[in-house]
């Protein structure tokens, strides 16, 4: 007699939450049904991409998954397991592909399933309701191989050689990714401080519009990633001895000072802001707008309120920040920005310094990570994570001794001051917004991300929690 073997939304029902990219790990999984499903690669090994609707809490989001299917494992892949799968029962889960069972499995970390999409680009090959795009004028090397980056992110990258990287989006929305959108817009500008597009995939089904599911781009084999520079920065000036901390120089005599990476940070962003305004236009918004604004983010932080205790001690400050927001007189420029923007999405190569992921919050609706902005809410995003920056070494010590911790915040708020001076010079000295004359809304803007922070890290990364609350103990003193 065969055993019983779990349906595929029973095995996803218990893998999806143990994974980096999954959002909804704060709620129980109510169901999982599979929206779309195309055979990519028949047979053993076999290759299928599902869209998952998971319901949760009344709501239906939308994951992507490459499953992989192997009636014999690799040792190699079997971290990506999802589960032992029949394949004959599609009533139960199956995919048809085989009788009997089978592993399944995240095949994006199986080389020889994945390499298919680079090969399916390079042909503009359609696949059911997929649609894989080379971008116009790009020749593909389709002999490599990929392997899965390793930083930690809220979706999965391939990269391919030295010469592509291919992110898969984790949790869909309807439309054009504002990734690809943006980045194909400044790639035709010819803008030097992003990655150029070579290709993407995309979702046509039920009629409605393409859905964005990967995005293929030039890999920046020279690149550094800006949270690794920086936290490099931030061990080195904590391991200065106490004596420096008192000198006229301060964090500026630390071997590996960052502030002239960020001057120079600054600069790049301004300059992709410009790129930006040109690509999609500048408007204005009248003072109502921003009192709607100011109403949001309060919103937001009585959410977080009832969610997390730990932010009651600072609300009181944050919220005069926003009722001072709520008093703005003056129509508020505004303009398409990066809407996520942080070290982690940062790169200095041998030419300077590139913009990477302009995919928005993932906490964010698909309608609020498109909404023009301020370009401050960018900077405050930077000046953010400089906090986190600081603070992420400090945390990462709970046995601390009070002397020491003590000695710790006072170089964690060093740090950060100089980088920040640094980046905001540099922002303004290459024509951005200066971040000195707009200091409400600047202020606001700071508090509102930390808020979003505080709510992310409780949700996803309960461990990281206390880095946003240590600085806003700070900023709210």
């Amino acid at each position: 007699m065969r055993p019983s073997v779990p349906s595929l939304a029973d095995l996803l029902a218990e893998w999806l939450p143990a994974q980096r990219w999954f959002a909804g790990k704060d709620r129980p999984i109510r169901e999982i049904t599979i929206g779309t499903a195309t055979a990519l690669l028949p047979g053993d090994p076999g290759l299928h991409h599902l869209v998952l609707d998971v319901r949760q809490d009344g709501e239906v989001q939308q994951y992507q998954l490459l499953l992989g299917l192997r009636r014999d494992l690799p040792e190699r892949i079997r971290p990506a397991e999802v589960g032992w799968l029949a394949l004959d029962a599609g009533a139960h889960g199956g995919t048809g592909a085989y009788k009997d069972a089978a592993h399944a499995f995240d095949a994006a970390h199986d080389p020889e399933l994945a390499r298919c999409l680079l090969t399916y680009m390079a042909d503009n090959a359609v696949v059911g309701p997929l649609r894989f795009r080379r971008a116009p004028g790009v020749d593909l090397d389709t002999s490599l191989m990929p392997a899965v980056a390793t930083a930690e992110q809220s979706n999965t990258s391939l990269i391919f050689g030295d010469e592509y990287i291919c992110k898969l989006f984790r949790k869909l929305s309807p439309g054009v990714n504002p990734d690809l959108e943006v980045n194909l817009a400044l790639t035709k500008l010819g803008c030097a401080h992003v990655p150029g597009v070579y290709g993407w995939v995309e979702l046509e089904a039920n009629g409605s519009d393409a859905t964005t599911l990967a995005l293929l781009s030039e890999y920046l084999r020279t690149g550094t990633d800006g949270w690794k520079l920086a936290v490099t920065s931030v061990r080195d000036w904590f391991a200065q001895p106490q004596h420096v901390f008192g000198t006229d120089q301060g964090v500026g005599s630390a071997g590996g000072d960052f502030a002239a990476e960020a001057e120079r940070l600054g600069e790049a962003t301004a300059t992709v802001h410009q790129d930006l305004a040109e690509a999609f236009g500048r408007a204005e918004r009248p003072p109502e707008h921003v009192r709607t604004m100011a109403a949001r983010m309060r919103a937001q932080l009585e959410r977080v309120r009832a969610d997390v205790p730990d932010i009651e001690p600072f609300t009181k400050v944050i919220g005069a920040a926003f009722a001072a927001l709520a008093e703005w007189t003056r129509p508020l420029p505004v303009q398409r920005v990066h809407g996520d923007y942080h070290l982690g999405q940062v790169m200095r190569t041998e030419s300077g310094w590139v913009l990477l992921d302009f995919e928005g919050e993932p906490a964010r609706s698909p309608d609020e990570r498109r909404e023009a902005s301020h370009p401050l809410r960018d900077v405050a995003g930077m000046l953010r994570s400089f906090e986190y920056a600081a603070r992420f070494l400090h945390t990462a010590g709970p046995n601390t001794p009070p002397e020491a911790e003590r000695d710790l915040e006072q170089r964690a708020r060093a740090w950060v001051a100089r980088n920040r001076a640094a980046f905001c010079r540099g922002y303004a000295s290459a024509g951005g917004p200066d971040p000195g004359a707009h200091e409400t809304l600047l202020r606001a803007l700071e508090f509102d991300k930390a808020v979003y922070e505080v709510r992310y890290e409780a949700a996803n990364r309960p461990s990281w929690l206390p880095v946003p609350l240590r600085s806003l103990a700070h900023l709210t003193e």
